[in-house]
């Protein structure tokens, strides 16, 4: 029997959210609309089209290791170095090729509980040690994470705004925490909705500081439209860069990716539609739920996580929302068992989707009032 180790034995596989074309199917619905994976609902930006038709004559070809073009664009519009940067497959990519270059098994990394999944993954995957300290306020509590630093770690997580609960650190924390983290422990600091928090005030730019022992990711999946290309790119001194240059794939990300993503950065008219939509959705999306009474965390990134009276009474709510042709995010797996993650959508996505919660909403509370007798969130309080 081929051996398999126990941490790999241990995993589970990704589980993505239900097809739309296989719900239609299964509940013969008529119209669907995904607000649960955090993408552009404008779609991708159309210079990114218009770059990827006139690519497509080149497949044949294989692409340039370095994504001259890609990283030397990105250059210009972060006013980084060229050598300071590196592109790869996503955000998910690089996280796992900066595990494998700055840690050993057994070694650990430090994160909190309540946040991205993919860096859970790809440290587990890879025989580390991952340990979760609890968020504080649904935000990540920088003070504790520090306080949990031990002479085994070795990489530190932060998510700036942190997925699924949205919340945000300021200039002052980031740089206070910086001042206080060990010169020899790595901290990855993921800015994936960047191009959302950047217009709160405070919000830190990652890519505007510099550390020995920092590097910053982001992705053109999410504000860009590109997430179906797969596109993330990793800014930070040349010793860190370098080390996940010798990770990487040599030929990733694909052609399409590259010239999609070069062009995308271009496209200083469709990202500000997005944000304005993004805006408007986010404000119609916290109304609505503040007339209904459904607890949330308020968020600066493109997405809104629901609060639920309990981890049951979330997973039936995301499904009875499902079934009725609106897919949302029950984030239990982030490690926020009580949270429904719901992203921005057009106007239209947005009025459509506030209608079914509302539908879903009254009726699991009006279930849940007669067999509790009472407030719904007795069991939480």
């Amino acid at each position: 029997m081929i051996y398999i180790p126990p941490y790999i034995e241990s995993l589970k596989t990704y589980k993505a959210g239900k097809p739309i074309e296989e719900l239609a199917r299964e509940r013969n619905l008529t119209r669907i609309v995904k607000l649960a994976s955090n993408e552009n609902p404008l779609g991708p930006s159309p210079k990114a089209i218009a770059a990827v038709e006139s690519a497509l004559g080149k497949l044949h070809r294989y692409v340039d290791p370095l994504a001259a073009d890609l990283v030397n664009a990105l250059a210009r519009k972060y006013d980084v170095r060229p050598e300071h940067i590196v592109t790869g497959h996503g955000t998910d990519a690089l996280l796992a090729y900066a595990v494998g270059a700055f840690s050993e098994p057994g070694d650990e990394l430090l994160t909190c509980a309540g946040s991205f999944i993919g860096i859970y993954v790809s440290t587990l995957k890879q025989g580390r040690v991952l340990k979760k300290i609890p968020l504080k306020d649904y935000a990540f509590d920088l003070d504790a994470i520090l306080d949990a630093v031990t002479p085994r770690t070795r990489i530190i997580f932060l998510a700036n705004p942190n997925n699924p609960t949205g919340t945000m650190f300021n200039r002052e924390a980031l740089e206070n925490f910086m001042s206080r983290v060990p010169d020899d422990v790595l901290v990855i600091l993921d800015e994936a909705y960047y191009t959302y928090a950047e217009r709160h005030p405070g919000y830190p730019q990652g890519v505007s500081y510099w550390y020995d022992n920092m590097v910053v990711m982001r992705t053109l999946s999410k504000a860009y439209g590109l997430g179906g290309l797969r596109i993330g790119f990793a800014v930070g001194p040349d010793r860190i860069i370098n080390a996940l240059y010798k990770m990487k794939l040599p030929f990733e990300p694909n052609l399409l990716a590259q010239v999609a993503a070069a062009a995308a950065l271009d496209d200083d008219d469709f990202l500000e539609k997005t944000v304005k939509t993004n805006e408007r959705s986010l404000a119609a999306i916290r109304k609505r739920l503040t007339d209904l009474g459904i607890r949330y965390v308020d968020s600066v990134a493109n997405f809104i996580m629901m609060l639920m009276p309990s981890e049951e009474f979330a997973a039936s709510f995301f499904e009875n929302c499902l079934h009725r042709g609106l897919i949302l995010r029950h984030v239990a797996p982030f490690g926020v068992p009580e949270g429904v993650r719901i992203n921005s959508g057009t106007d239209d996505e947005t009025a459509f989707a506030m209608n079914i919660i509302e539908q879903v909403w009254t009726e699991r509370t009006a279930t849940t009032r007669t067999h509790n007798h009472g407030d719904i969130y007795q069991s939480t309080t």
